[in-house]
Formats: structure tokens, sequence, C-alpha cells
């Protein structure tokens, strides 16, 4: 798709809504600001149960944990240590059910990055919903609640010695600040970020993190380069969407 789009000069983007949404994006601005020192590690939760029939346990349709919603973890984690993982390890887990025929319950990662920063996190579809992430640094760290959601305000705390700030951003339609941004970068001819590049990093590393679940050994890295990351100048607000009012139409099916 990449080479297919340079060769025809056709803009092309990675629909990550989180490059656009006003908390991520602070949080990406405190951990490089060094009020939390160096960032020295990352830790994040990301669980829901998928119930049977759902498109996300059926393998041959990109369905699994890693593909679905431990690249989230992934993103975050490069946005935030601005940086690309140069060894990757992980195991799986599965409880059995017939649900998790095709892809795992869960997978728990590890990725290691320049400078001896790690980061890990765990992705389920078998838990109750949870998504959270923490950086810790040399002299303090910020916490994210609801860090991946776009139902509910999402919550950032930063903590240095016994001094906390909170503040909460609210619900907001993070869907149409993607279409403003890639439309302009088609009218502008600006390179979009996220590129098509930022989503191949993402996906070569969940391929190194299965081969690690399947092998039992960590998988080191080809080095790569990220010369765009998301900052606060593509932070984009619209407000909340409300569910329109049904006229002589039924509800859509589950």
């Amino acid at each position: 798709m990449i080479e297919e789009c340079k060769r025809n000069r056709v803009k092309l983007m990675t629909a990550y809504r989180l490059h656009f949404e006003k908390a991520n994006l602070e949080a990406v601005k405190v951990a490089q600001s060094g009020k939390i020192g160096e960032a020295r590690y990352f830790n994040s939760i990301f669980s829901m149960q998928a119930k049977e029939g759902n498109i996300r346990l059926r393998k041959k349709m990109g369905g699994g944990t890693l593909y679905d919603i431990g690249i989230y973890c992934i993103n975050a984690a490069r946005y935030l240590f601005q940086e690309e993982p140069i060894e990757v390890s992980a195991f799986s887990g599965n409880n059995g059910e017939k649900r998790f025929r095709e892809v795992e319950e869960m997978v728990a990662a590890t990725l290691r990055f320049p400078e001896e920063r790690l980061a890990t996190f765990i992705c389920s579809f078998g838990a109750a919903d949870a998504g959270s992430y923490d950086v810790v640094g040399t002299e303090g760290r910020l916490r994210m609640d609801h860090a991946y959601e776009y139902v509910m305000p999402i919550t950032l705390e930063v903590t240095k010695g016994d001094k906390t700030q909170t503040r909460e951003f609210g619900k907001r339609d993070q869907f149409g600040p993607e279409l403003l941004y890639f439309s302009d970068c088609v009218l502008k001819n600006k390179q979009p970020e996220p590129s098509g590049e930022e989503g191949l990093i993402d996906v070569r590393i969940i391929q190194a993190l299965y081969e690690s679940a399947k092998t039992g050994k960590p998988v080191r890295l080809a080095g790569s380069r990220k010369q765009q990351r998301p900052t606060l100048r593509q932070e984009i607000k619209r407000p909340a969407i409300r569910k329109p009012e049904v006229v002589e139409a039924e509800e859509p099916h589950h």
C-alpha cells in the first residue's frame, strides 16, 4: 500500500485517532518536558470482553488481541518515548473457551527501547473493560486513565514528590478530526502524520511479538527511525456526537 501510494502520488494515512486527541498529546508533552525526569518505563493494560461471534475473534478477518487493542499500547509507548523498540518478547494465555479457538485470549509483552528503557503491557479479550497506562520517570510519573477511550472522559495525573496534578479531558468526537486532518493533507499536499510507515512499524512489532510468543524467545528488531511524531499542534477538537433521532428505521442489530 505504501509503495503503490508513493508511485501514484496518493496520500496514505493510518487512522490513529489518538494522534489528534488532546489528553494523549499532553502526555507526550509532559513525558518529553523533563517534568517527571527521564522517562524510564511504561506499563499499560487494555482489556474487554469479546463475545462469541465478534469479528475480533476471527483470525482470517485480522482478529487477535495485539492487532485489535494491543496496538494502542505499542503505539502509545512509541510516541511517549519518541523512540522505536529494538527487542521484544511476549507470551500468550488462553483459558480454552470456545470463543478463543482461533485467537489468543490475552498477551503479555515487553518492549526494549534504546537507553535501556522498557515498556510492558497486557491486552485481553477475556477480562473486564480497562484501559490505562503509566510512564514512570526518574523524578515522577504520569498516569492516564481511560487512555484509549472515546466514549468517556480521560484523566491525566502527573505526580512529582508529594504533589499530584489532575486534569480531566471531556468526551469528544475523535473520528471527525482524523477526516479533517487527512483532507487538509490532500488539499495542501502535506505528508500525513500518522503515515503509512507509522502503521507498518506497529505491524512489524506485532509480528515479532507473535513470533516470540510462539518460540518462547526474544526477537530483535531492525532499527527504524521516524521523522515525524505526534505533538499538540495536531490536536483537533470537535464536540462529542449525540445519538441521532431514528426516523422510520430499525435499530441496528449487534
